[in-house]
């Protein structure tokens, strides 16, 4: 190994001054580790390692300029940093990871490595199998194109009562009691929509053709199957998924609708409008006509009060979530030019959880923050494993994090409400997830069909989207809006940026209510579970991840019904 990538002082792989930003600078690192002398097991071992550690710098390097760039969108700067990146560097990266993968598992001595290393192998395996040199540019393009639908959002602002709003302030309006200020608030926000709604089309049929393509070179029939493999979907499947499906549309679409009489009864609607209720989340306005919820005024007051929540839950949660607020990797507020929505990022060399999202003073803003600390504390629990490798946990139990510590906050909401208010959110926490498997099913479904049919026009999309949101969605009117609910899939930002990324919430969303279901009987059992499994990263199987947190991984019509059930008796005696 060259004196050019060693670390005299600390004796790391990496120097302490590389930019891992510039590929001139990572290049020296990547031929020493594709030509390096390899005769054992243990060689095999420092080579991991020793990719791990580059892997790190270069991790939290996309990381920091993609986190610029979502922060600030309006930025070209910024925007041209994380696509120099996208451009310059992940390329060349993919290259030089698919000829390590193969020098490694190629290797005589790959099957005499200790059990720690059997799921990067795997992983390995399976990423050779699916790399293609030829998909390189077309990755490339696809996250110029998905950079590009993340701006024009982040652009989007509403005149509204003299003042101008972004999409997330917005939110406030539709939970208001004044039917006609509900009304005009949605209609604004569609009105605003549909006037990127043609090029955020075109952008999404680009997308679809990149993704077929890469499926295509991969020697998959559909994108659907090449990225089964590629997100390692080892212990379901498709068949599972549609399941799934099924299994929601027997047991919550009836709830769903039973929910949404109650509220047409009791706000004499008449008919319900989708300015009346929040398809994905349930919200709308109070049946009672109470002022909508307000936890907090500002992102300081939900922190200060957050910090007290988690202490009161345990002196470990409360300790994880202080470290964030002291780190200062928090961006709260929602602002214009900002990117939609929300996330939770781990910068891999500082291991340090980054989290971003748009607040505006909303029960759901709470709801998203508690989330995403959900995530950030998976991040920290499995943080001081070794390799990067081994705390990359699966996407599905990634959410099981984020959506159990949702429920198992939720005895402590009266940090931000009195008990009344608290009842109030509790219930309305509970419905949104009676409506939000509905949703999981409606996007799943759609991104099932898309890219099984990749060559389908404008018109027969528009088609197959309404005919999954008559199966799964509510029974509403939307009058002169009906153009709008034909391109209302826009809105999903994963169906851009993280395709087939979202049935995840659903798998992960049973995970949850068994560990509520679990606290609701023995709150230290819960949590214990909880550290238990979050603990081990990526270092078990997605059926052991579950099991460490004793749940059970299913997808089938009774393994749902039992928990919604559970749902619908906590609501009961809420109510």
């Amino acid at each position: 190994m060259g004196d050019i990538a060693v670390d005299k002082e600390s004796g790391s792989f990496v120097r302490s001054d590389f930019d891992a930003g510039i590929w001139e600078e990572i290049k020296p690192y990547t031929e020493d580790l594709l030509n390096r002398r390899m005769t054992c097991s243990g060689c095999l071992e420092k080579a991991i390692r020793d990719a791990s550690e580059l892997s790190e710098h270069i991790s939290e390097k996309g990381a920091l300029l993609y986190i610029a760039m979502t922060c600030d969108t309006e930025s070209e700067d910024k925007r041209k940093s994380f696509l120099d990146f996208v451009e310059n560097v992940r390329p060349k990266l993919s290259e030089f990871s698919d000829s390590l993968n193969r020098r490694l598992i190629e290797h005589e001595a790959i099957d005499n490595l200790p059990e720690r290393y059997a799921l990067m192998i795997r992983s390995m395996r399976n990423d050779v199998e699916i790399f293609r040199k030829e998909n390189i540019p077309l990755g490339v393009e696809q996250t110029k194109l998905v950079t590009e639908a993340q701006a024009i959002n982040g652009a989007m602002t509403v005149e509204f009562n003299g003042e101008e709003y972004t999409i997330p302030e917005m939110r406030v309006f539709l939970e208001a009691n004044d039917r006609q200020v509900r009304s005009s608030a949605w209609k604004g926000v569609a009105d605003r929509r549909m006037k990127d709604e043609d090029r955020l089309s075109d952008i999404f049929d680009e997308l679809i053709k990149i993704r077929h393509r890469i499926a295509v070179n991969a020697g998959f029939e559909t994108y659907t199957d090449y990225m089964f493999r590629a997100m390692e979907r080892f212990d379901y499947s498709k068949e599972d998924c549609l399941e799934f499906h099924d299994a929601i549309e027997s047991v919550c679409i009836p709830l769903m609708h039973e929910i949404n009489s109650k509220r047409v009864e009791s706000l004499d609607l008449g008919i319900l409008s989708p300015w009346d209720v929040n398809e994905k989340t349930g919200v709308g306005p109070d049946l009672e006509g109470r002022m909508p919820l307000r936890p907090f005024a500002d992102v300081g007051e939900m922190v200060e009060r957050l910090s007290s929540l988690f202490h009161k839950m345990s002196d470990d949660l409360g300790e994880k979530f202080d470290m964030l607020v002291e780190m200062d990797t928090l961006d709260l507020d929602t602002r214009k030019g900002k990117a939609p929505g929300g996330y939770q990022y781990y910068l891999q060399k500082s291991r340090v959880p980054f989290i971003f999202m748009n607040a505006a003073g909303l029960q759901g803003d709470l709801e998203t923050m508690i989330h995403e600390a959900g995530h950030a504390f998976h991040s920290i629990y499995c943080g001081d494993l070794e390799l990067i490798g081994e705390r990359s946990y699966p996407i599905e139990f990634a959410e099981v994090a984020s959506m159990s510590m949702e429920l198992m906050t939720q005895d402590k909401w009266e940090e931000f409400y009195d008990r009344e208010e608290a009842d109030r959110a509790r219930i309305g926490h509970l419905e949104g997830i009676i409506f939000l498997l509905p949703w999981i099913a409606t996007i799943d479904s759609f991104q099932h069909w898309i890219y099984a049919n990749p060559n389908h026009s404008r018109e027969q999309r528009k088609e197959i989207w309404n005919s999954i949101r008559d199966r799964f969605g509510s029974n509403m009117e939307w009058d002169e809006y009906e153009i709008f609910r034909d391109i209302s899939w826009q809105q999903q930002g994963h169906l851009y940026g993280a395709p087939f990324y979202y049935v995840e919430y659903g798998i992960a969303q049973l995970g949850a209510l068994q560990l509520w279901r679990t606290q609701r009987k023995d709150g230290e059992k819960a949590l214990s579970d909880y550290s238990n499994a979050m603990k081990l990263g990526n270092t078990k199987t997605l059926p052991e991840l579950f099991s460490a947190a004793d749940i059970k991984l299913g997808f089938d019509k009774n393994h749902l019904a039992v928990l919604i059930e559970e749902v619908r008796t906590a609501m009961t005696e809420l109510a």
